[in-house]
């Protein structure tokens, strides 16, 4: 059921709030001007259909921002079908191959990395390691000389160990698979880790 603070906002109020931050998203992945007016439009139309299936009023930046990377990922996708043969620039496709997440956890490294320095140097070494450098756990497996399971367990900890940092500080939004899609910090927080 709908809570009745979603049920009382409308398209009007939802959009006037969102369509300046959504156009400059859009302007951040596609280089057409008229492309993100098409895109818009179309995030207005999904909008449209789709507001109601909102259940919490927290929520509707992130859905909003979530609709919108799958109509830019449909986008990539539908044009490099339809131009499969023509002379599309590699660099147009970049976005369709990236994971949904890629570029907001790089927006939030250089916030994440004072939550990292918080955490014991052996959890936080691991973290930097893997999640901020991208080295992956099994080399780092090898260059530690430890199993593979081992380093894979400690950094899931050591995951966890951040993420309960986190949840102090900030309001975090989970996608179905447990992901962070967006983060906002707590009004009453006063962690200034970030």
């Amino acid at each position: 059921m709908i809570s009745a603070s979603v049920a009382s906002l409308s398209l009007e109020q939802v959009w006037a709030e969102y369509q300046q931050a959504l156009k400059s998203f859009l302007h951040s992945k596609v280089s057409q001007p008229d492309d993100v007016d098409d895109l818009l439009q179309e995030i207005l139309l999904k909008t449209y259909q789709n507001l109601e299936t909102v259940k919490e009023s927290d929520s509707i930046k992130a859905w909003l921002f979530q609709l919108a990377n799958r109509t830019i990922i449909d986008f990539y996708r539908k044009r490099a079908r339809d131009q499969r043969d023509s002379n599309i620039d590699a660099e147009e496709l970049w976005f369709a191959e990236l994971d949904q997440n890629t570029e907001f956890k790089q927006q939030l490294a250089q916030c994440i990395e004072p939550f990292i320095q918080a955490l014991p140097e052996k959890n936080a070494s691991l973290l930097l390691a893997v999640d901020i450098e991208g080295q992956s756990q099994k080399e780092l497996a090898l260059s530690q000389n430890k199993s593979y399971s081992t380093i894979k367990s400690q950094v899931q900890r050591s995951r966890e160990e951040l993420k309960k940092l986190f949840e102090e500080c900030c309001h975090l939004s989970l996608d179905k698979h447990g992901s962070v899609i967006d983060c906002d910090l707590k009004p009453d927080s006063n962690c200034g880790k970030c």
